[in-house]
């Protein structure tokens, strides 16, 4: 599997590196770099989305259909339409898809709204094909694992670079057009869906899809964000050096320094001059961070703000010798 992976980075890089203005050494190898590390992250997305697509149907197929679940998003109306009309769930999954993978492509990119359709594509192929017994009846495991399931399977797909529903999209999109946000156009969409299925099926149903709905974005958010919810925290302190050296020995983390000075002061004043400290931690360090830092300095001033995702530098861990 090395050796095949090796050969197909060097027939990609071959075709880029046949180009007339390809021709010094660096160039060339500076190409091979780049084009390793584009199929690498290929492979790792589309594994990603595959892994996701297994999972989603597994939630569809094991849980909610056949025991008429319905779910939030587009999975949710395609779901209500297959009760009504009786087509195939797997054509509606595409055919409702559709405009927003179009409205995908014009919002956030060409790559992105491929990956998508090819997803939701392999999605509606598995739902058809592939036919999983009914693993329970009970309908609060159908409900909490249903979402689960679906959930997990969303969020592997957004991390690997495509969506399969179209719900964020159209999100995304309205949200840049209004002050509403994407989580705000989400609950709207999703709040209409739940009134339908109270309206067209009972209010016991609904319930139930709300339930559904809630564990499948809570899995989504654990997906995509993981366990350890990253802070980035702001520290300025006249002891700067000390703490400093504190988050590098103690903890083992990174960190930055910025030149900065101090806003206090009259007009004409000359402000002082001090170094602010920037570093990136998980949650679950926050208060072996803020020991620390009043270990040296109790007045120190903090802020903290939630981050979504960190990559590079020391944001692992690392035991310093």
């Amino acid at each position: 599997m090395l050796h095949l992976f090796q050969y197909i980075i060097a027939q990609a890089a071959k075709r880029k590196l046949d180009k007339p203005n390809v021709r010094t050494k660096k160039s060339r190898e500076r190409i091979f770099k780049e084009t390793k590390v584009e199929l690498s992250h290929l492979a790792k997305d589309s594994a990603l989305i595959c892994f996701g697509i297994f999972s989603a149907s597994i939630g569809l197929n094991g849980f909610l259909l056949p025991n008429s679940f319905i779910d939030g998003g587009v999975t949710g109306i395609s779901l209500i339409v297959t009760e009504f009309s009786g087509i195939s769930l797997s054509i509606l999954l595409v055919t409702i898809n559709l405009p927003f993978v179009f409205l995908a492509y014009s919002t956030i990119g060409k790559n992105f709204a491929l990956r998508s359709f090819i997803a939701i594509l392999l999605l509606a192929v598995l739902v058809h094909f592939i036919h999983i017994p009914p693993i329970t009846d009970d309908k609060l495991l159908i409900a909490v694992f249903g979402g689960f399931f679906l959930g997990a399977g969303i969020g592997l797909a957004i991390r690997g670079g495509a969506v399969i529903d179209g719900t964020e999209v159209l999100a995304i999109f309205i949200s840049r057009k209004t002050h509403l946000t994407i989580g705000d156009v989400i609950l709207v969409f999703n709040v209409i869906i739940f009134s339908v299925g109270a309206y067209t099926f009972s209010v016991e149903v609904a319930l139930y899809a709300m339930l559904t709905y809630l564990a499948a974005s809570k899995t989504v958010d654990f997906v995509v964000s993981g366990i350890e919810e990253y802070v980035g925290v702001t520290i300025v302190s006249d002891f700067s050096e000390e703490i400093r050296v504190a988050i590098i020995d103690k903890m083992g983390r990174g960190c930055t320094i910025y030149n900065g000075k101090r806003g206090f002061g009259k007009r004409g004043e000359k402000l002082l001059e001090t170094d602010i400290i920037y570093t990136v931690i998980t949650r679950l360090e926050l208060a072996k961070l803020h020991t620390e830092i009043d270990k040296v300095d109790s007045n120190a001033f903090i802020v903290m703000h939630s981050i979504k995702d960190a990559k590079g530098g020391m944001i692992k861990k690392r035991h310093l010798k």
